[in-house]
């Protein structure tokens, strides 16, 4: 008898992703909402996407079983609104949407692991005195409540740049926070939560720095299980850019253990339950202090093919399972490497997009590097600083997936493979063609 579960802007790669779990042949997979509508748009119209979901779901012609997601904001509100309508289990959109307001979140957190956590506060950044109303010193990072892939997110070392970072916020913040205002609208929030700090607000934040990981897990009837930990290694002259992704962690046991067992208190004091996740941490080995950066109430859509290539499929089985109510087994260490990583390709100048690998160079280097695959972010005649959805201080323009036998080999391979990428730009300062890699 077939399952089917309707996967909230499914797409090509995904949907591979979802075909490595266990069982995929029960499964029919069904897109919710298009793909366009969901990743990246210019604006998010939340209402019209809450009626044509209901509208696909209502017409579907078969039962909804389940339904999932794996992109940020707003799909994990989306998935609380439609789960609710039809009774399938999922966390509800009160604890969603406290989990995702990066100001909400850290209250919570202060009342239950207070020491792993950064000095905060909030700020309305549309407030004429608003750079009088802070009361970090600097350097610290002020970024909106709302949003993901360090969009709008800055470190400010003095006055200057906060001049320039509340300026730019300013610009870009309604993007995220009046769709979040309107599924405010749709959900009873507890007493506690200061709905007067809405989404048109930001967080400042001192930094944390050293070891990052993410934790991956779940937690289902009130029970948190953990089930990989991800290593995160940054680049650039701040260290805030993504460089890659690694798995499994080589962070020491004990740490790990201890990141658990903050875990186990911190998910369930946003009110999540029945849901996947993934808990940012650093931890800083001199003074070995543990800080939790962020909760999400999603899989990382970036780990999925770093869990097939090592435990022999997508943690989207994960997600399937606690969406049909099913306690997970996983993961079983069935895959063909013993580590894989998703490498982030990036230009930390602007420049304008002269050459991208056509279908059949891209083909013949997945075929040369056997398990690779490659996804080029940019288009020819594309300006980078006109890109959405980039963060501050650089440019992705390319991920490549790849394992290997251990770490060394894995680096070896994609460097090999990245020089070979026939990807260049244009700098605008004149000095001509560049290839990344």
């Amino acid at each position: 008898m077939t399952t089917h579960v309707f996967v909230i802007g499914l797409d090509e790669f995904h949907l591979r992703q979802l075909q490595t779990i266990r069982n995929a042949d029960a499964y029919a997979f069904h897109g919710l909402l298009p793909y366009d509508m969901v990743v990246n748009p210019e604006t998010y119209p939340i209402e019209d996407m809450i009626e044509q979901g209901r509208r696909e779901l209502a017409g579907a012609g078969v039962p909804v079983d389940a339904i999932i997601g794996h992109w940020d904001f707003p799909t994990t509100a989306l998935l609380a609104v439609f789960r609710r309508d039809l009774g399938l289990p999922g966390a509800g959109l009160a604890a969603t949407l406290i989990a995702d307001h990066k100001y909400w979140s850290r209250l919570r957190q202060r009342e239950v692991i207070p020491g792993h956590i950064p000095d905060f506060q909030s700020l309305d950044p549309f407030d004429p005195e608003a750079e009088d109303q802070i009361e970090l010193d600097f350097p610290f990072w002020i970024k909106p409540v709302i949003g993901f892939s360090s969009q709008m997110v800055y470190r400010v070392a003095d006055s200057r740049e906060l001049h320039h970072a509340l300026s730019e916020i300013r610009q870009g913040i309604a993007r995220f926070g009046d769709p979040f205002a309107r599924l405010m609208e749709h959900a009873g929030l507890p007493a506690d939560i200061p709905r007067e700090i809405d989404a048109n607000h930001c967080v400042l934040e001192k930094p944390i720095d050293g070891w990052q990981c993410t934790l991956e897990g779940y937690i289902q009837q009130g029970k948190v299980v953990v089930y990989g930990t991800v290593d995160s290694i940054r680049e650039g002259a701040l260290r805030s850019s993504f460089a890659r992704y690694e798995f499994p962690s080589q962070l020491p046991r004990e740490v790990r253990e201890r990141m658990v067992a903050i875990t186990e208190r911190a998910v369930p004091a946003l009110d999540l339950d029945d849901t996947p996740f993934n808990v940012e941490f650093y931890w800083d080995r001199e003074s070995d202090r543990i800080r939790l950066l962020e909760v999400n109430t999603r899989i990382s859509k970036s780990h999925s093919p770093l869990f097939a290539d090592v435990a022999g499929a997508s943690h989207h089985e994960v997600a399937v399972d606690v969406a049909l109510g099913r306690r997970p087994d996983f993961p079983r260490w069935e895959g063909e490497h013993s580590v894989a990583a998703k490498f982030m390709l990036r230009r930390f100048e602007d420049g304008i997009v002269t050459r991208v690998p056509t279908a059949a160079e891209l083909t013949a280097l997945e075929s040369e590097f056997p398990g690779a695959r490659i996804q080029v972010e940019v288009k020819e005649g594309d300006r980078l600083s006109e890109l959405r959805g980039q963060e501050v201080y650089s440019y992705e323009v390319a991920v490549i997936f790849i394992g290997g036998r251990d770490h060394r080999e894995l680096e070896a391979r994609y460097r090999e493979l990245a020089e070979r990428l026939p990807l260049e730009f244009q700098s605008l300062s004149g000095e001509g063609s560049a290839q990344v890699g």
